[in-house]
């Protein structure tokens, strides 16, 4: 960190299920930081689960001194929930925050006192004395209220949910962008155009350090390429040449035939495949794959004249996660009046600019040689797409 700005963030370990859907095996950070000048700022708080800690890290980072601001960044309770603790403690604070997010703090703290605020918008600045922090509006990453900061003197940038990822603070330090990219999907992948407008602000900002509410500090290299990443998940663009093939399968009739499509997209060149099992897999990693490659084949078992719910289940959060421009082919299983590819076209349908090729291939009960040779012009056309 900068000499003159310090980390009082802290890990969660044992949070093994981020928002209570996300498999976090590596635990999580909350963090929060402390600028010292003339005044002293802190930069959120943390997750009601780490208050105590929080407090005391705060409280020796001070080295006796006492705090001017809590800038709130983001309002999510991971952030936010110890706000109350805060202000009990140091009741001579100010809180800074933007119009919305103070609305949303009365919400999350009925008992609270809201006295003693300042409300900021993009473009005002805070002087701490001989540094200044910057506000920039950031609406809908990923919630309406979030604003993030800058400090040109540091040329840092407190980039709120923004460049986060799941894990503990040092977790695959040297891997940022795998756990990043589910993050960034799961969470803010329906807001590409609003992460857009923030990149381009942040593209006329001197910047040499991030520092996001989730993962590590970014610096040199790590951030360059956090950038360039951002860019392309942003514009919902291709990050890697290759097909997804996922399925749904309940007896693993569908599952034999996925991986068999696996097998003959390798063997007709496809830079990359993955085979994936919605029944089985982490659903936030196979989400974080479907918008990485450029295609997609769906493979389902027909259930109750719909498709089995695991595959539904992927395709609603594709939907609400605005996924789009890719190709996308279908193959469906049934024994008695197959409805899979149906339900599934229900749903793919909608999205923007998603391609669906022909040939649609229907399996009945279990895959036979004389459906291989469909299975083959499917991957063809998959392919030349």
């Amino acid at each position: 960190m900068k000499a003159n700005i310090k980390y009082i963030g802290c890990d969660d370990a044992e949070m093994n299920l981020f928002e209570s859907q996300y498999v976090t095996p590596e635990g999580m950070c909350y963090n929060s930081y402390l600028i010292v000048d003339e005044k002293v700022a802190v930069m959120d708080s943390v997750d009601p689960r780490k208050t105590e800690e929080w407090m005391q890290k705060l409280s020796a980072a001070l080295e006796g001194r006492t705090p001017d601001y809590l800038i709130v960044q983001h309002m999510e309770p991971d952030h936010a929930g110890s706000i109350a603790a805060f202000r009990k403690a140091y009741p001579q604070a100010a809180i800074v925050a933007s119009d919305k997010a103070l609305k949303f703090m009365a919400q999350f703290n009925e008992t609270m006192p809201m006295d003693n605020v300042i409300t900021v918008k993009e473009g005002d600045t805070l002087s701490l004395g001989s540094r200044t922090l910057h506000f920039v509006a950031a609406p809908m990453v990923h919630w309406p209220e979030v604003i993030m900061t800058y400090c040109p003197e540091e040329k840092t940038l407190f980039s709120a949910d923004g460049f986060g990822k799941f894990g503990v603070i040092d977790a695959d330090a040297d891997d940022w962008a795998c756990e990043a990219r589910r993050y960034y999907f799961n969470i803010c992948g329906k807001y590409g155009g609003p992460v857009s407008n923030v990149l381009k602000k942040a593209a006329t900002l001197d910047i040499e350090t991030i520092c996001p509410l989730h993962g590590p500090i970014l610096e040199d290299e790590k951030l360059a390429e956090a950038l360039r990443l951002y860019t392309v998940w942003s514009s919902y663009g291709i990050e890697t040449e290759g097909v997804l093939v996922a399925h749904a399968s309940i007896h693993g009739n569908t599952k034999k035939a996925a991986e068999k499509l696996g097998e003959i997209l390798t063997a007709k060149g496809a830079k990359k495949v993955v085979v994936a099992d919605l029944c089985r897999e982490d659903m936030a990693e196979v989400i974080e794959d479907a918008f990485r490659m450029n295609k997609l084949i769906v493979c389902a078992s027909s259930y109750d004249g719909d498709v089995f719910p695991p595959m539904h289940v992927f395709l609603w959060k594709l939907g609400i996660k605005a996924y789009q421009n890719r190709t996308v082919g279908i193959v469906e299983n049934g024994t008695w009046a197959p409805s899979a590819a149906r339900a599934m076209r229900a749903l793919l349908e909608p999205m923007k600019n998603i391609t669906i090729v022909e040939p649609q291939v229907t399996i009945r009960s279990a895959m036979k040689e004389a459906d291989i040779p469909a299975l083959e012009a499917l991957a063809d056309a998959v392919l030349s797409e």
